[in-house]
């Protein structure tokens, strides 16, 4: 990965056009050959990008030009630069769940009714080429089922699982594949999102899974 930090102005030139005035910002250049620009806010989420695959090229005037394959162009105009790095990160091991996650989707897994009367379970952690699906199992109609599990379920797990629906949906031998959003607790904007992308939501309630009784006070 190279990392700059530069004032620089930005340019994208394509279906939009759009221009970022001259400021100090980082830019990251990454080994997939992705280009992303970022200010010191937004969280993680950069000013502009251009995903891969795209090629740059570094001019001699300080312009860097990257171009992918739809013909899109990301022009950054290099004024001075402050930082310019490079570091070698290797191969990723991945996200590792935690306890509790992990912990839910074995639960999960060994209680397949908790998802409906007649749910069958495929197999766990399907793997697909951009990541494994928690849960692949068939619902009581005999239809496949792609569950992501998270323990707080946010508009990212959405996402997650719509990539994951858009390539399972690829395979004949699965297709039609429906999307389950299970979490212990669905945020209000992850529902709207999910619902509105034909997936389901499900709140686990993981004591009840294992087994562990209410010591709430009832009155029935």
């Amino acid at each position: 990965m190279r990392l700059v930090i530069a004032r620089c102005s930005v340019d994208y030139a394509g279906k939009l056009s759009a221009h970022l005035p001259s400021a100090t910002r980082l830019l990251l250049v990454k080994a997939d050959g992705s280009v992303s620009i970022h200010a010191d806010d937004r969280a993680y989420k950069p000013l502009n990008w251009m995903s891969p695959p795209c090629t740059l090229k570094v001019g001699d005037d300080g312009v860097w030009t990257v171009v992918n394959k739809a013909g899109e162009q990301l022009i950054i105009t290099i004024e001075e630069v402050l930082h310019d790095s490079s570091h070698e990160l290797g191969i990723d091991p991945g996200l590792i769940k935690d306890g509790v996650e992990a912990h839910l989707q074995e639960l999960l897994a060994d209680r397949m009714e908790v998802l409906g009367a007649g749910w069958t379970l495929i197999r766990r952690e399907y793997m697909t080429a951009i990541g494994p699906v928690d849960i692949l199992c068939r619902d009581a109609e005999g239809v496949t089922v792609a569950v992501e599990l998270k323990r707080r379920g946010d508009i990212d797990g959405v996402e997650q699982l719509t990539r994951y629906l858009e390539l399972l949906n690829r395979d004949p031998h699965l297709a039609p594949v429906k999307g389950v959003f299970a979490a212990q607790e669905i945020k209000p904007q992850a529902r709207v999102l999910a619902t509105d992308r034909g997936i389901g939501c499900v709140v686990l309630d993981y004591d009840a899974m294992r087994g562990i009784e209410d010591d709430k006070l009832r009155l029935f």
